[in-house]
């Protein structure tokens, strides 16, 4: 199995680093996982209608740039399905199962996913209403995919 996440911007934080560090270590064990940044559209801080469109098209391009046909992809958005651990984990075993190998999860930028990337996505999902720094997200995400698998393991790291 392979699993990416691709996402918009670098990572900063030292803590951030090396949660996910330790996420993805654990991960090699079950899977080949890697994150692949796309660089952020610079923009001022506030932004017409037309201009917060344009970077999120710009950012857009550069997600879909980093997607192959065959992979199977799971865009965060605000408005996407939500789902508990169990099910999640569920819905991963499905996929392996049934052939789709290569899963990619897809972070946009501060202002959203574009229209294109949400139409790629095979399946959009929620971590629930709040609202969570990107960087944060990242981490939990990785977290949450490791808890995964760890259910489809039947390890006792879930408890």
């Amino acid at each position: 199995m392979n699993i990416k996440l691709v996402v918009v911007g670098k990572l900063k934080e030292k803590y951030f680093k090396q949660g996910i560090a330790e996420y993805a270590k654990r991960l090699s064990r079950f899977c080949k996982f890697e994150i692949v940044e796309v660089p952020d559209e610079k923009a001022p801080e506030s932004l017409s209608d037309a201009q917060m469109a344009q970077v999120m098209a710009k950012e857009g391009e550069r997600i879909l740039s980093k997607i192959k046909d065959r992979e199977y992809v799971y865009a965060l958005a605000i408005l996407g399905k939500e789902w508990t651990s169990e099910a999640f984990a569920a819905e991963i075993k499905q996929l392996t199962t049934y052939g789709h190998s290569d899963i990619t999860f897809v972070i946009g930028g501060s202002l959203g996913l574009d229209s294109a990337v949400l139409k790629r996505a095979d399946t959009q999902i929620s971590f629930g209403k709040f609202t969570l720094p990107h960087q944060l997200m990242r981490l939990v995400l990785t977290e949450q995919i490791y808890r995964a698998i760890m259910i489809n393991e039947g390890s006792p790291y879930h408890k």
